[in-house]
């Protein structure tokens, strides 16, 4: 098989499938740990691209965007945490005081730090940043467009929090997120998770650790016969 797959996730920080999707995606890694070496970077795709600085109540603007009453959502909820418990990332309250309501933020600048940590840091990096920043948002209902928890969240993985500030001030790094998310747009990427392989073959949607790594180990073969 190929001595190794590189994977181009594309997703969003609050997409909860992202977040279990990649939770049972990590799995299927370990597993083929010493058959085949997968390396994963984060792209950007905001689900909100176009959301307000003050945010919004996600009952209420999953309602809006679904038609489906406030009862209606919260089954929808209730679904996707019973999914996550299954597959090993709760997204219950996890604060030691009153839980805040559900609210949705614009998530630009938390793809151009994960952008900026793959610059100067690697993917494993990256990959760490993504999943504190998935555990912020669903598990301690952080505000993940606030500047101060995206530095505290670099800061808190060994990153340099002086230069990380200065890239969120960057123009040119806003610029090459938009253009990726334009280049996910014009490949047909509209929907997320999708998992770009070797930059040829796609995986879309959550599933489970073994489909993934049967479909990662199929790939592999097709790689080395290539």
């Amino acid at each position: 098989m190929t001595d190794k797959l590189v994977v181009d996730v594309w997703s969003d920080v609050m997409c909860p499938w992202c977040a279990i999707g990649f939770t049972q995606f990590s799995r299927a890694i370990e597993d083929l740990a010493g058959d085949v070496e997968v390396e994963t970077r984060f792209m950007p795709f905001e689900l909100n691209p176009d959301m307000a600085s003050e945010g919004r109540g996600q009952a209420e603007l999953l309602a809006e965007n679904y038609s489906k009453t406030l009862e209606e959502v919260a089954e929808m909820r209730a679904t996707v945490e019973a999914a996550a418990e299954a597959a090993g990332f709760p997204m219950d309250w996890r604060g030691i005081e009153a839980e805040p309501p559900r609210w949705v933020w614009n998530t630009h600048e938390a793809h151009m730090l994960l952008r900026w940590t793959l610059a100067v840091a690697g993917s494993e990096v990256q990959t760490a940043l993504k999943v504190a920043l998935f555990k912020a948002y669903f598990q301690q209902r952080l505000d993940v467009s606030d500047r101060a928890v995206l530095l505290e969240l670099a800061e808190e993985l060994g990153l340099d929090r002086a230069k990380a500030a200065e890239a969120l001030d960057d123009p040119a790094l806003s610029t090459a997120i938009r253009m990726e998310e334009q280049r996910a747009a014009e490949n047909g990427i509209r929907s997320v998770p999708t998992y770009v392989v070797n930059g040829k073959y796609i995986l879309q949607g959550s599933s489970d650790p073994e489909s993934y790594r049967q479909a990662l180990t199929k790939l592999a073969s097709m790689e080395a016969m290539a």
